[in-house]
């Protein structure tokens, strides 16, 4: 029997959405105001703000940089994470079981804590270049997003069908790869936007490790917050916002959103 949401439901629900959309809308707003700084209610409407966000050379380097990044790491993420989150879904002994914390920790230990880590670690100590030092940051803060997200999808396996494929002549790596992998489709996308969005917008590991000449959109932004306080950084994350609704677009067009119900 279908039970409708209470009132009292209804209303938290509402005011969840009221809590997560205002700063957006205030964000949004901002940006279309015409005065020479930051202002809520806007005063005036114009675009230019956008328009200046792409004469500003800084954010167009820095966000290629980001991309970049981003797409590197989530790719060297699932790299990693895929076999792992098979091995600890797939083989369930005492070892890998411990295992899952050990891939969780990049998510427990503050970003702080481990940007300065990997700035002594891996850019001072083995004297590794800054752009790759920022590869490696990314990929490993990434990390858990990949091996969660496809470790859930895979404890809605059923396995038996991959050990039918091989009894019926397939190997271990094609068996993964005709079986195993499709199924897990879904998992493998969702862990990608997760991983993708959480390296883009990075502060704490990116602050320490960005050097001359490299540095990230998030960075740059709070650079040119320094110095100049007009709506151009509101229009930066009006711009990235519109990004992000662009990536979950395409998602929907390409499997639909309740895909990832299944």
């Amino acid at each position: 029997m279908d039970r409708k949401p209470g009132f009292l439901l209804t209303g938290v629900a509402l005011l969840v959405y009221v809590f997560l959309l205002t700063p957006m809308a205030i964000v949004a707003a901002t940006a279309f105001s015409d005065t020479q700084f930051l202002a809520f209610p806007p005063q005036g409407l114009t675009v230019r703000w956008f328009a200046n966000v792409f004469a500003v050379s800084a954010f167009l380097d820095s966000f290629w940089i980001s991309a970049q990044l981003a797409v590197g790491g989530t790719l060297l993420s699932l790299l990693v994470g895929i076999p792992a989150a098979y091995a600890l879904s797939r083989f369930r002994v005492p070892m890998p079981r411990a295992l899952r914390t050990f891939f969780v920790l990049p998510i427990l230990v503050p970003e702080v804590v481990f940007g300065f880590s990997a700035l002594s670690a891996i850019n001072q100590t083995f004297q590794i270049p800054v752009f790759p030092t920022l590869l490696i940051a990314h990929t490993i803060i990434v990390l858990p997003y990949s091996v969660r997200v496809v470790s859930a999808s895979l404890a809605n396996f059923d396995f038996s069908a991959e050990e039918a494929a091989i009894s019926l002549g397939a190997g271990r790596l094609e068996a993964f790869f005709r079986i195993v992998l499709p199924n897990v489709r879904s998992g493998v996308i969702a862990a990608f936007i997760l991983a993708f969005i959480t390296s883009l917008n990075n502060v704490p590991v990116s602050l320490f490790l960005t050097g001359p000449g490299i540095s990230t959109l998030p960075i740059q932004m709070l650079s040119y917050v320094e110095y100049f306080f007009d709506p151009t950084i509101a229009a930066v994350s009006v711009l990235l916002m519109i990004m992000t609704i662009g990536v979950m677009v395409v998602v929907e067009r390409t499997l639909g959103l309740s895909y990832f119900a299944k």
